[in-house]
């Protein structure tokens, strides 16, 4: 488990990771804890994370649960210097066409619909036009005429904000979770592309056999998976397990897809493979 969540956030992106070794309240020898320490410290070399560099804390969640003010406690707050620390302040793409993946949907009485997210690029203001592109053939437009974030009413919201809007014309059954909330034309709902895809191996805690032209899984775009049926390149019979392949994927619903767009692989619940989506159809 450890493995795949540094394999995934290497797959997607993730700049930086600090560690906190849990539950050490049950391991009385300081050599097992240090030998662990240095396993992950690998690991994370691995997988191209300065894995000498990364701070690892050690501790008890459960013990800082029951007694904050005791030393369990203190090693959450060490944990949470660590990650001011460490970890630089992102840059946010405000400058970019504003998109946001919709990660639930809520009806306000006499209000209207409102989709939560994280905007993910650009800005959004009150009164701007916007559109929800994905698991329908046409995007349907809108208007934003509200933003909150944490119950606080606001002009607008940019990249790296958590928000609510507040959508004109729209019922709670025209928009779902899986969907994104898009500047007018900027993306557009596609059901073919054309991928390079990283395939887990066995170890990683994937697939333990080849799979063939024709393979059905699931592709876990932003805050959803749709089924797709791979097809393989020209004199590609198979993909073993800790390939890289390029190939083309169709989805069977649209979703919104663009060039540089990250995705898992998933099949029965589990990670078996990432990819980036290379070229739209």
């Amino acid at each position: 488990q450890t493995r795949e969540h540094i394999l995934l956030a290497r797959n997607v992106g993730v700049p930086n990771i600090v560690v906190f070794l849990n539950k050490v309240d049950m391991v009385d020898d300081e050599e097992l804890l240090e030998l662990v320490e240095m396993e992950v410290r690998e690991l994370l070399s691995e997988y191209e994370f300065p894995g000498d560099e990364i701070p690892i804390i050690s501790g008890s969640a459960l013990k800082a649960l029951e007694d904050p003010d005791s030393e369990w406690g203190d090693k959450i707050m060490e944990l949470m210097n660590a990650v001011d620390e460490y970890i630089p302040m992102p840059e946010r793409p405000v400058d970019k066409p504003f998109l946001m993946p919709i990660e639930d949907v809520f009806t306000i009485t006499g209000r209207g619909t409102v989709v939560t997210g994280r905007v993910e690029r650009g800005s959004v203001k009150v009164g701007d036009e916007a559109e929800i592109v994905g698991l329908m053939d046409a995007p349907r437009k809108t208007v934003c005429t509200g933003v909150e974030m944490f119950h606080k009413l606001l002009d607008y919201a940019e990249a790296g904000d958590n928000v609510g809007t507040l959508l004109r014309g729209i019922d709670r059954k025209d928009v779902e979770r899986g969907q994104v909330l898009a500047k007018p034309g900027s993306i557009k709902p596609l059901t073919k592309f054309k991928a390079e895809v990283y395939v887990l191996s066995k170890e990683e805690g994937g697939r333990h056999t080849a799979f063939f032209n024709g393979y059905r899984p699931q592709f876990y775009f932003r805050t959803t998976d749709v089924t797709g049926v791979i097809t393989l390149g020209e004199g590609v019979e198979m993909v073993m397990p800790g390939d890289n392949v390029n190939l083309d994927v169709e989805l069977i619903t649209p979703i919104a897809i663009e060039e540089g767009l990250r995705f898992s692989v998933r099949e029965g619940g589990r990670t078996v493979g990432s990819g980036v989506v290379t070229s739209a159809l």
